[in-house]
């Protein structure tokens, strides 16, 4: 018997956790976090649902926190097994999962430092050694090439266009005849940097996220709409906070910004990238050529420089940090998270909020519960760090920047199969989006159902 349970992301957009369970042998298809509201953060905290122990590898779609971010707590549990990803992938989590012990480990200390956590002492989920050790246990092997990681039991990725080392996965399962495959976040068709979404031809089983089920990104060029709202803010003088995912959103935006600039489409100023992360990722996006689009590979060709402008400031040390609260403007910050959950960007809004020559833009998902899902929908007061700031900074979004396909470049995708999957399970997006793609899906003669939290499903032969 095989069988698939949903252990996170699940009617929810976070939290990415699978169980393939086949002839006894337990594979944990990606071991993310749970971000946004209380209740499901509270997850993080719990064991996982299954023992540890019982675990025999695990494989990652691709870097984000929500994909691998309980994957050092795991380690911290026990988990010693190899955990199978792609090479892009393992050099972003080698900066990703670091950097997300040390954040959480800063956010215990001034919390305790400054005593407004309920919790005495506020403790972090897990430390910068936990990272490091589940770093060391990644096993990595490139996009169509396929490895048996388990007696009878062999993976395949393909590239999914989402950030870089993003793959879809595909199992087979020998005994069976089965064929599972996992979207994981699919990416966009034409996006910039990286290449498209590789279509997979058939599958028994098919799990697929749905974070943009019920929207579509329409014709917005993201350009344009940077363009027009950078110009808009340089016009009072102020600053452009963008909150932004230190992997795969910093570099897009770097791209875009240095397109308008090269074209003189907006004053050449300074931008500062303000994480760490984001700071040690761009040459890693820059070192692997073999995922990057032609457009891409003509610039570095070209002897450009695709990943920056030409006063683009990378700010690694916290006190360099806390001296772009000296600069008036106009200038461009963007600093991580990209939800507001956590990060330097806190900092940044909470001392430019009050300030109305000031423009917040976000340029990406804003999940419900976060910061940013809150000031975007007009909360005029927004709690950091223990403290209440006014909120009279412009609000702007700019669409057109999301890594994650919408329904429409989603159905595209799947039309690739070359015959329907006897069962799609559909996960990774809010209750909305969810049924609305199984709508979508099922309107295409397909078999759809949206699996519950915990639920087991056993996989159709």
């Amino acid at each position: 018997m095989a069988s698939i349970q949903f252990l996170g992301a699940a009617g929810t957009v976070t939290g990415s956790k699978f169980l393939l369970e086949h002839e006894g042998r337990r594979v944990l298809v990606d071991c993310g976090l749970f971000q946004g509201k209380k209740e499901l953060r509270q997850l993080n905290w719990e064991p996982l649902p299954v023992p540890v122990p019982s675990l025999h590898a695990i494989v990652l779609t691709h870097a984000h926190i929500d994909h691998t971010g309980g994957l050092p707590r795991v380690v911290h549990a026990g988990y010693d097994g190899p955990v199978y990803c792609t090479s892009g992938t393992r050099d972003l989590s080698a900066l990703l999962l670091p950097d997300s012990a040390h954040l959480q480990e800063e956010e215990a200390r001034y919390a305790n430092k400054e005593h407004f956590s309920r919790h005495q002492p506020a403790l972090p989920l897990y430390g910068v050694e936990d990272a490091e050790r589940a770093v060391k246990l990644m096993e990595t092997f490139s996009y169509e090439r396929s490895k048996e990681i388990l007696p009878g039991i062999t993976l395949t990725f393909y590239r999914a266009g989402h950030i870089l080392g993003s793959a879809v996965c595909v199992f087979d399962l020998k005994s069976t005849g089965q064929r599972v495959v996992f979207s994981g976040d699919l990416g966009r068709y034409n996006a910039p940097i990286l290449r498209d979404p590789q279509g997979v031809k058939s599958a028994t089983t098919l799990v697929v996220e749905s974070t943009y089920g019920n929207r579509e990104h329409g014709e917005t060029q993201p350009e344009e709409a940077l363009c027009n709202a950078v110009k808009r803010a340089f016009d009072r003088r102020g600053m452009v906070i963008i909150p932004a995912f230190a992997i795969g959103r910093t570099q897009e935006l770097l791209y875009h910004l240095r397109n308008l600039e090269e074209a003189r489409r907006i004053p050449e100023v300074d931008v500062y990238v303000d994480s760490p992360m984001a700071c040690d990722a761009t040459p890693i996006y820059l070192a692997h050529p073999e995922e990057h689009d032609l457009a891409m590979k003509e610039l570095l060709a070209r002897g450009k420089t695709p990943l920056a402008t030409r006063r683009t400031h990378f700010v690694t040390s916290p006190n360099d940090s806390k001296r772009l609260n000296l600069i008036e403007g106009p200038g461009i910050i963007i600093s991580a998270s990209g939800m507001a959950t956590g990060g330097r960007v806190l900092h940044h809004l909470k001392h430019r909020l009050p300030d109305a020559r000031n423009t917040v833009l976000f340029v990406g998902y804003q999940s419900e519960g976060t910061r940013g899902r809150r000031l975007l929908d007009g909360e005029k007061e927004l709690k950091i760090h223990g403290q209440l700031i006014p909120v009279e900074a412009e609000i702007r979004v700019v669409s057109g920047f999301s890594a994650h396909a919408d329904w429409t470049e989603t159905l595209r995708w799947m039309k690739g199969f070359e015959s329907p999957p006897r069962q799609t399970l559909l996960v990774h997006g809010e209750p909305d989006a969810l049924q609305a793609l199984k709508a979508r899906v099922e309107a295409q003669g397909w078999k759809a159902a949206v699996p519950h939290h915990l639920e087991r499903v056993e996989l159709a032969r």
